[in-house]
């Protein structure tokens, strides 16, 4: 078995397109070496820094935090349980905040599009008079703040 991939191996092996793997690498957050004929050669390792990638983004995170993130790894072997762990360990509180802004957005389609009651007073989604303007910018009641009374 070849310890390099092509990028097509990696894009079969990782789920992600291939387009995807170019511009990860264009940012940084993934390497290649190159072949003689020019075309790319990654080596297996990169298979846990794409896995990395993705859950990192399914959690919130951007491109430029996974950089930074990724920027934390040893540059000469590839990562283990605990580097991992030591990334990871910080994310707690995000999940939990992405956790609570989900429970957020299934009570308000069940209260709001479910319910039927088209009460102005009552709909978190209804705004009269720009009240929640003074709240922020964005879906206040969204996010978790309440109308003022």
């Amino acid at each position: 078995m070849s310890a390099l991939l092509t990028i097509g191996d990696v894009s079969r092996r990782s789920g992600v397109a291939a387009s995807a793997l170019r511009y990860y690498e264009g940012r940084g957050l993934i390497a290649s070496e190159r072949a003689g004929s020019g075309h790319r050669r990654y080596p297996r390792a990169v298979l846990r820094r794409i896995a990395f990638i993705v859950f990192a983004q399914r959690i919130g995170l951007t491109l430029e935090e996974i950089g930074l993130e990724l920027a934390k790894l040893p540059p000469d072997r590839a990562p283990d349980r605990r580097d991992w762990s030591m990334l990871s360990s910080t994310w707690t509180a995000r999940i939990d905040e992405r956790i609570a802004e989900l429970e957020r957005l299934r009570s308000g389609l069940t209260e709001c599009i479910g319910c039927g009651c088209l009460s102005l007073e009552r709909c978190r989604l209804a705004n009269p008079g720009d009240r929640a303007a003074r709240l922020g910018a964005g879906p206040r009641y969204w996010f978790g703040d309440r109308p003022a009374a």
